[in-house]
Protein backbone atom coordinates (compact mmCIF):
# COMPACT_ATOMS: atom_id res chain seq x y z
CA UNK A 1 0.00 0.00 0.00
CA UNK A 2 2.60 2.36 0.86
CA UNK A 3 4.52 1.74 -2.39
CA UNK A 4 1.68 2.26 -4.18
CA UNK A 5 1.24 5.82 -2.33
CA UNK A 6 4.88 6.76 -3.35
CA UNK A 7 4.14 5.71 -6.93
CA UNK A 8 1.11 8.23 -7.35
CA UNK A 9 3.05 10.76 -6.29
CA UNK A 10 6.59 10.18 -7.90
CA UNK A 11 5.12 12.05 -11.05
CA UNK A 12 4.22 15.04 -8.90
CA UNK A 13 7.72 15.42 -6.86
CA UNK A 14 9.02 14.92 -10.25
CA UNK A 15 7.07 17.87 -11.76
CA UNK A 16 7.92 20.25 -8.99
CA UNK A 17 11.32 19.64 -9.32
CA UNK A 18 11.47 19.92 -13.22
CA UNK A 19 9.49 23.36 -12.80
CA UNK A 20 11.63 24.78 -9.70
CA UNK A 21 8.22 24.66 -7.35
CA UNK A 22 10.40 22.49 -5.14
CA UNK A 23 11.84 24.17 -1.50
CA UNK A 24 13.30 27.42 -3.04
CA UNK A 25 16.02 28.73 -0.80
CA UNK A 26 16.28 32.39 0.50
CA UNK A 27 18.61 33.45 -2.10
CA UNK A 28 16.47 32.30 -5.02
CA UNK A 29 13.34 33.78 -3.12
CA UNK A 30 15.15 37.16 -3.17
CA UNK A 31 16.38 37.37 -6.11
CA UNK A 32 12.99 36.38 -7.74
CA UNK A 33 11.68 39.45 -5.89
CA UNK A 34 14.54 41.48 -7.12
CA UNK A 35 13.81 40.50 -10.81
CA UNK A 36 9.78 40.83 -10.09
CA UNK A 37 10.41 44.57 -8.66
CA UNK A 38 12.60 45.51 -11.47
CA UNK A 39 10.04 44.58 -14.39
CA UNK A 40 7.52 46.66 -12.16
CA UNK A 41 9.35 49.08 -12.16
CA UNK A 42 10.91 49.07 -15.43
CA UNK A 43 10.33 52.17 -17.95
CA UNK A 44 12.82 51.42 -20.88
CA UNK A 45 12.03 53.81 -23.98
CA UNK A 46 13.95 53.20 -27.57
CA UNK A 47 16.33 51.40 -26.01
CA UNK A 48 19.05 49.62 -28.80
CA UNK A 49 18.20 46.56 -29.70
CA UNK A 50 19.46 43.23 -31.70
CA UNK A 51 17.51 40.26 -32.74
CA UNK A 52 18.68 36.62 -33.92
CA UNK A 53 15.65 34.85 -35.53
CA UNK A 54 16.14 30.58 -34.87
CA UNK A 55 17.03 30.69 -38.51
CA UNK A 56 20.06 32.92 -37.70
CA UNK A 57 19.18 36.11 -39.58
CA UNK A 58 19.61 39.24 -37.69
CA UNK A 59 17.99 42.56 -37.33
CA UNK A 60 17.27 45.18 -34.84
CA UNK A 61 15.93 48.86 -34.26
CA UNK A 62 14.64 50.61 -31.13
CA UNK A 63 12.83 48.95 -27.98
CA UNK A 64 10.05 50.26 -25.59
CA UNK A 65 9.22 48.07 -22.13
CA UNK A 66 7.09 48.93 -19.36
CA UNK A 67 4.71 46.10 -17.20
CA UNK A 68 2.04 45.13 -19.55
CA UNK A 69 3.40 46.82 -22.76
CA UNK A 70 6.30 46.27 -25.33
CA UNK A 71 7.08 47.97 -28.43
CA UNK A 72 9.78 46.44 -30.73
CA UNK A 73 10.26 48.97 -33.80
CA UNK A 74 12.86 47.70 -36.58
CA UNK A 75 14.61 49.34 -38.63
CA UNK A 76 16.93 46.28 -39.70
CA UNK A 77 16.55 44.44 -41.65
CA UNK A 78 13.30 47.00 -43.27
CA UNK A 79 11.19 48.78 -41.00
CA UNK A 80 8.37 46.25 -38.65
CA UNK A 81 6.76 46.99 -36.02
CA UNK A 82 5.75 44.33 -32.84
CA UNK A 83 3.45 46.11 -30.07
CA UNK A 84 2.44 43.93 -27.47
CA UNK A 85 0.10 44.62 -24.59
CA UNK A 86 -1.92 42.88 -22.45
CA UNK A 87 -2.99 39.39 -24.18
CA UNK A 88 -2.93 40.15 -27.55
CA UNK A 89 -0.09 41.67 -30.04
CA UNK A 90 0.48 43.25 -33.25
CA UNK A 91 3.06 42.63 -35.65
CA UNK A 92 3.05 45.18 -39.10
CA UNK A 93 5.81 44.23 -42.02
CA UNK A 94 5.99 47.74 -44.10
CA UNK A 95 7.85 46.06 -46.65
CA UNK A 96 4.67 43.07 -47.20
CA UNK A 97 2.11 45.63 -46.32
CA UNK A 98 0.67 42.33 -44.05
CA UNK A 99 -0.66 43.09 -40.50
CA UNK A 100 -1.13 39.57 -38.18
CA UNK A 101 -2.25 39.78 -34.75
CA UNK A 102 -1.49 37.09 -32.28
CA UNK A 103 -3.00 36.37 -28.86
CA UNK A 104 -0.61 35.92 -26.30
CA UNK A 105 -2.06 33.62 -23.70
CA UNK A 106 -0.39 30.50 -25.58
CA UNK A 107 3.16 32.80 -26.43
CA UNK A 108 6.13 33.05 -24.27
CA UNK A 109 6.21 36.31 -24.60
CA UNK A 110 2.89 36.74 -22.58
CA UNK A 111 4.73 35.81 -19.44
CA UNK A 112 6.18 39.77 -19.30
CA UNK A 113 2.99 41.53 -20.07
CA UNK A 114 1.67 41.10 -16.75
CA UNK A 115 0.22 44.59 -15.41
CA UNK A 116 1.51 44.56 -12.49
CA UNK A 117 3.50 41.14 -13.26
CA UNK A 118 4.14 38.58 -11.09
CA UNK A 119 6.61 35.58 -10.70
CA UNK A 120 4.22 33.76 -9.01
CA UNK A 121 0.54 32.09 -9.61
CA UNK A 122 0.42 32.14 -13.63
CA UNK A 123 3.87 32.25 -13.98
CA UNK A 124 6.88 30.06 -12.26
CA UNK A 125 10.33 30.60 -12.08
CA UNK A 126 11.74 27.22 -13.66
CA UNK A 127 15.41 28.36 -12.83
CA UNK A 128 17.98 31.23 -12.04
CA UNK A 129 21.53 30.93 -12.16
CA UNK A 130 24.06 33.34 -11.16
CA UNK A 131 27.67 33.42 -12.69
CA UNK A 132 29.44 36.15 -11.20
CA UNK A 133 28.32 39.53 -12.12
CA UNK A 134 24.95 38.30 -13.72
CA UNK A 135 21.32 36.79 -12.89
CA UNK A 136 19.68 34.73 -15.16
CA UNK A 137 16.12 33.95 -14.49
CA UNK A 138 13.81 31.40 -16.41
CA UNK A 139 10.34 32.02 -16.98
CA UNK A 140 7.17 29.70 -18.34
CA UNK A 141 3.17 29.49 -17.84
CA UNK A 142 2.50 27.42 -15.33
CA UNK A 143 -0.51 26.15 -16.26
CA UNK A 144 1.50 25.19 -19.71
CA UNK A 145 5.34 25.42 -19.33
CA UNK A 146 5.98 22.90 -22.69
CA UNK A 147 4.56 26.42 -24.25
CA UNK A 148 7.82 28.26 -24.13
CA UNK A 149 10.35 29.56 -21.66
CA UNK A 150 11.53 33.25 -21.42
CA UNK A 151 15.02 34.00 -20.26
CA UNK A 152 16.17 36.96 -18.80
CA UNK A 153 19.65 37.98 -18.09
CA UNK A 154 21.22 40.92 -16.00
CA UNK A 155 23.72 42.42 -15.35
CA UNK A 156 24.08 42.37 -11.48
CA UNK A 157 26.36 44.97 -10.29
CA UNK A 158 26.46 45.73 -6.42
CA UNK A 159 22.94 44.55 -6.34
CA UNK A 160 21.80 46.77 -9.42
CA UNK A 161 20.12 44.65 -12.45
CA UNK A 162 20.88 46.07 -15.86
CA UNK A 163 19.11 43.72 -18.61
CA UNK A 164 20.98 43.10 -21.26
CA UNK A 165 19.23 39.80 -23.12
CA UNK A 166 16.19 38.51 -23.23
CA UNK A 167 15.89 34.48 -24.69
CA UNK A 168 12.60 33.25 -25.79
CA UNK A 169 12.14 29.71 -26.73
CA UNK A 170 9.22 28.54 -28.13
CA UNK A 171 7.10 25.26 -28.30
CA UNK A 172 9.04 23.59 -30.89
CA UNK A 173 12.49 24.56 -29.27
CA UNK A 174 13.62 27.76 -31.49
CA UNK A 175 15.17 30.44 -29.47
CA UNK A 176 14.88 34.05 -30.55
CA UNK A 177 17.62 36.28 -28.71
CA UNK A 178 16.90 40.11 -28.52
CA UNK A 179 20.56 41.51 -26.96
CA UNK A 180 19.82 45.16 -25.77
CA UNK A 181 22.55 48.17 -26.54
CA UNK A 182 22.98 48.01 -30.36
CA UNK A 183 22.12 47.83 -33.72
Amino acid sequence: MMRRKVMLLAPVFLAACATGQGNKTAPQASDTVRVESWLRAAKLENVPFTQTWPNGSTGGGVLTYHAGYLHLNYTVPHSMDLEASGTHAVFKDSQTGSETRMGLAHNPLGVLMGNPITLSGPVTVTDIQKPPGILQISLARTENPSQGLVTLIFRDAVRVLDLYEIRILDERQRTLFIRLGGV
